[in-house]
């Protein structure tokens, strides 16, 4: 976590523990934030009430962002050869769930968004690049493969601050070995409510209702995450799983609304409802499953996950360890096999494609004066799933291909390095932002003839998919981009 955001978080972490120990027998996030409804409320210093609230929504963003990449991470590092065919079915669905719960933690990122937009804060899908730590987060930062100890992580993280029982001290035991000090997302959320609720804090002239077309819609976003239709060959996720939220917001109900379907959607403890299975529920599951079929795995000598890299990631200084990640105590693989590196540095121009196209849906909408499958606003759409799309494809080709030509590293795998780009921050000017898309495309172009000459066959049908569809893109942004030039002529 970065500094200039960490150092406001030492009074966060003392009301974590107050609330945790004051709500410990209230159930929902919502129940917990009303019970401190009565105290009045005061910003830290160098805070104004909205500047806090934004403040918190973007530490919430940066969390959701995060737990979406980990989760993606120990999802596609699942599978691989040397799984015995009688438990590739099991692992496959461990995968699915894992993946159904990181389109849900997309869903939360796009709907803080959403609520950054109606209180008037600029928006934030930004996160840190290498193992962090801070006060306020779950756990420290890390992409590994799936294991127990990982798993028990997110269990943690996503579990409510009333929980309790055999399971909760497993997992507590368990996640104190990687962390000194976890933290619950729920906490969080209590405090987030608790403030957006409160009119004393946040007048209701704050609200900016206006910002409505502008933010992400369900009818533009859902494509089809209903009732758990996000990939589910196994059957692993239940009849009528959760959807996907993206909750548009005009008023401060629903914010707090949001934030508490966000809260629930992560924590609650139900399991007699399959369309309200949490993600705790659902990971707590899985943890269960894993127990059991670990003495299987050491018995017969194989493990549910591939032996892929942890946080792995390309330099242009000979492999060497990034600095800010080396107080860390985390491992940290560099990617040095040529090819590798090729299909990594295609992965890392796509994943920042992803967020430019997200960022700028938000600055579109009904203001262009039009909508309809070429709009401005849906092509970006358009354009961001596809960038959904390669990503999922490309980081399946990275777990199966050497993360280098070291005879110590034979056998381990990379993985997606899910590396930031140097800015998230818009150019100035709507023109000037659809270039930026242009020149992504264009900075992918090499690296794709680059690949379809050196890679295997078995992957030019996809590489040659994907530089039909960036042609096709090029061409809508190229018209969308003349139209601008005729209005300034």
């Amino acid at each position: 976590m970065r500094f200039e955001m960490a150092r406001h978080l030492n009074q966060l972490k003392r009301e974590s523990a107050r609330m945790a120990h004051r709500g410990a027998a209230l159930g929902s996030a919502l129940d917990r934030a009303t019970l401190e409804a009565a105290a009045p409320e005061v910003p830290p210093p160098e805070f104004s009430p909205i500047d806090y609230v934004h403040f918190l929504l973007y530490i919430d963003a940066e969390i959701e962002h995060g737990l979406m990449v980990q989760y993606l991470y120990a999802a596609y590092s699942l599978g691989g050869p040397q799984v015995p065919e009688a438990y590739r079915a099991k692992i496959r669905g461990w995968q699915e769930v894992i993946l159904g719960i990181a389109k849900e933690e997309m869903g939360h990122l796009i709907s803080v968004q959403n609520i950054l937009r109606l209180l008037g804060g600029p928006l934030d899908f930004g996160r840190d690049d290498f193992p962090w730590t801070t006060l306020f987060y779950p756990f420290p930062f890390s992409l590994e493969p799936l294991t127990l100890e990982s798993l028990a992580a997110y269990v943690y993280a996503e579990s409510p601050v009333n929980w309790t029982g055999e399971d909760a001290d497993e997992v507590k035991r368990i996640v104190k070995e990687i962390a000194a000090e976890p933290h619950q997302v729920s906490a969080l959320f209590e405090k987030m409510i608790r403030l957006v609720k409160d009119p004393n804090f946040i007048p209701d002239e704050l609200f900016q209702p206006e910002t409505w077309p502008y933010q992400a819609h369900w009818d533009e976003w859902g494509r089809g995450y209903m009732g758990g239709n996000r990939g589910d060959a196994t059957g692993a996720n239940p009849s009528g799983a959760p959807n996907v939220l993206v909750m548009p917001v005009a008023s401060r109900d629903d914010a707090v609304d949001s934030l508490a379907q966000i809260a629930e959607q992560g924590e609650d403890t139900s399991t007699a409802d399959p369309t309200k299975l949490s993600h705790f529920a659902r990971f707590l599951k899985i943890f269960h499953e894993m127990k059991e079929l670990l003495p299987v795995c050491e018995r017969d000598g194989w493990r549910p996950a591939r032996n892929v890299a942890s946080n792995p990631y390309i330099t242009a200084d000979d492999g060497d360890v990034p600095t800010a990640a080396r107080s860390c105590g985390r491992t940290m693989d560099a990617i040095t096999n040529e090819l590798t590196q090729r299909w990594a540095n295609l992965f890392n121009v796509r994943y920042r494609m992803l967020l430019n196209f997200l960022t700028h849906s938000y600055d579109l909408a009904g203001a262009q004066g039009h909508v309809g499958p070429r709009s401005p606003r849906a092509t970006v759409i358009n354009a961001t799933f596809g960038e959904m799309y390669n990503l999922r494809a490309i980081a399946n080709i990275l777990v199966q291909t050497p993360l280098s030509d070291d005879a110590h590293a034979a056998g381990k795998t990379a993985g997606p390095p899910f590396q930031m780009p140097y800015t998230l921050r818009r150019p100035m000017g709507e023109a000037n932002r659809w270039r930026l898309h242009k020149e992504l495309l264009l900075a992918a172009r090499p690296l794709i003839s680059e690949l379809l000459a050196k890679s295997p066959e078995t992957w030019h049908r996809y590489l040659k998919s994907m530089n039909e569809a960036d042609h096709e893109l090029l061409g809508l942004i190229d018209r969308i981009l003349h139209g601008y030039a005729q209005t300034t002529l």
